[in-house]
């Protein structure tokens, strides 16, 4: 205890002060001592609490407190540990930190320095997870507008997962076995330090390969784990992966864990597959499927074009049908000319005969002289003279234009099109006999059919067994009613024919025989007769 006079020299005790023997530290010196005996008395600790007023310095330290009910505890992670924590630091989040104790001389304070952090039981885990979900769902990278179609049939299938793992054997088994594909591998770590840097650098590493390079560009992305815990689906919880996932240009499908776990991948992703199986599934459909819808289309097609070629075939008839025979064109406009220039001739000698006539008239009325009526001869001379050039060029053009008419209506251009009538007729000709002859095997096959029924029911086949047929003299069968005594029959066998003829009696007129006496049963001897001396 230091008293507030102060002594002569140190250590001394003043005046009226009990004596002691306690030594004197510097500050220094105590905060040192505390910090050894804090750091050797706490040098492993394993500490629960929430995480309260996380901040990261620029330095790359974290600061932050634990805390929970009753106190409050500060804490450092170095920035070297800060890039190893399996969990990011973020407020209200129930931690469980391992470290150490120290302390802080500079302000008086203890504090812990974190080296691990791991999550506090699976509900703070899952608190993390719905708070992060939230965030990435607000920033729309869960949004569904942003997914992507799945290609039909992609030709290169990228694979995000463990080289060892039977995941990566199951997907290759299920493609082989529906549609074999040209599948790229990118090896990662699926749990564990490291493992989500990894996987978002692999899908961003697929959607970096160029179209067309020494590597094929995938089509479509597969990320694929099989089941475990949460803690050990939490690398694909990171936002590192379901950014990438987001961000990726190439479709991706996410297949991790088993049917029901759920990781936020699953959000980012453009389709979500149960299982690494399921997601091989998804990416290739079954090449027998295919194949036999390629073949139904191809036959389907085949039907319609023999439809059309058939409609076009009788389209085709029924406009040559309707279309006139050129040579009876012909004839007829050949006619119609004949009948126009026959016209002409006869309308010009009229013309003629007319201008002369009301010229004769004229001179008769005006009684011109004798000039003037040479100047109208002339006149109407000149008239003709130069009205038949007229006429001539008229009959020429007239020709020509029949001539052009003859030649457009020609059957030349019809040869083709008889040619290929002719062709399709031997084609058709070709399939009625392919026809006939099936037509006319499966007939004679039918008969052969019905002759083996006709011959298993045929009567002879009765009479090989032993059976006859009563016939007349006739050769027609008779029953029993029709027989009367002493009729001449026929009996026929299957090898021969006998004659007989029907004796009398009623078994011969069809009715039965009568019942054979039986012989009268010989009269019982008596008791006495019956029974033999023993003697």
């Amino acid at each position: 205890m230091v008293s507030d006079t102060p002594s002569s020299e140190p250590g001394t005790p003043a005046a009226g002060a009990r004596p002691t023997n306690v030594p004197v530290y510097s500050v220094s010196e105590l905060s040192g001592a505390l910090k050894r005996t804090i750091e050797q008395a706490y040098g492993y600790v394993r500490v629960r609490g929430e995480i309260s007023g996380c901040k990261r310095h620029s330095s790359g330290h974290i600061y932050l407190a634990l805390k929970d009910m009753d106190a409050v505890m500060d804490a450092v992670c170095w920035r070297g540990t800060a890039g190893r924590l399996k969990v990011e630091p973020a407020d209200g989040v129930e931690v469980i930190a391992t470290g150490r104790l120290t302390t802080f001389p500079g302000r008086s304070k203890y504090q812990m320095v974190i080296e691990q952090m791991e999550l506090a039981g699976e509900g703070a885990l899952l608190k993390l997870l719905e708070e992060r979900k939230r965030k990435l769902a607000a920033e729309g990278l869960f949004a569904t507008e942003r997914k992507r179609p799945l290609p039909y049939l992609p030709h290169v299938i990228g694979v995000v997962t463990s080289p060892t793992g039977a995941v990566i054997r199951d997907i290759l088994h299920r493609l082989n076995e529906r549609f074999p594909r040209h599948v790229l591998l990118w090896p990662v770590a699926v749990q564990g330090e490291g493992a989500a840097e990894q996987v978002a650098r692999a899908i961003d590493g697929f959607n970096r390969i160029a179209p067309g390079g020494p590597v094929p560009r995938p089509d479509v992305l597969i990320v694929a784990r099989g089941g475990g815990s949460l803690e050990d689906l939490m690398a694909f919880n990171e936002e590192i992966v379901v950014r990438a996932a987001a961000a990726s240009r190439i479709p991706l499908i996410s297949a991790v864990g088993h049917e029901t776990d759920t990781t936020l991948i699953d959000f980012a992703s453009d389709r979500r597959a149960p299982t690494p199986t399921a997601a091989a599934e998804m990416a290739v459909p079954v090449r027998l499927d295919l194949l036999t819808e390629v073949r139904s289309l191809g036959s389907r097609l085949d039907a319609a074009s023999a439809r059309l070629v058939d409609d076009r075939r009788m389209r085709l008839e029924g406009l040559a049908r309707g279309l006139p025979d050129p040579v009876r064109l012909i004839e007829t406009a050949e006619q119609r000319l004949d009948d126009r220039a026959e016209r002409l001739k006869l309308s010009i000698a009229a013309l003629l005969r007319d201008r002369a006539a009301r010229v004769a008239t004229a001179a008769a009325q005006l009684k011109h002289p004798r000039q003037q009526i040479a100047e109208h001869e002339r006149h109407l001379v000149g008239t003709a003279a130069r009205l038949a050039p007229a006429l001539e060029r008229l009959l020429e053009r007239a020709t020509e234009r029949l001539d052009q008419a003859g030649m457009r209506l020609a059957a030349v251009p019809l040869l083709p099109a008889l040619d290929r009538r002719g062709q399709d007729l031997a084609g058709l000709g070709e399939r009625l006999d392919a026809a006939a002859r099936r037509d006319t095997a499966q007939r004679g096959e039918r008969l052969e059919r019905l002759a083996q029924v006709l011959e298993s029911l045929s009567p002879f086949k009765v009479l090989e067994r032993g059976y006859a047929v009563v016939e007349d003299r006739a050769g027609q069968p008779l029953t029993a009613p029709a027989i009367t005594p002493g009729m001449a029959l026929t009996l026929r066998f299957h090898d021969a024919t006998v004659p007989a003829r029907a004796e009398d009696g009623p078994a011969a007129l069809g009715n039965p025989p009568p019942a054979a006496q039986k012989p009268a049963k010989k009269p019982k001897p008596p008791a006495e007769d019956r029974q033999q001396s023993l003697f």
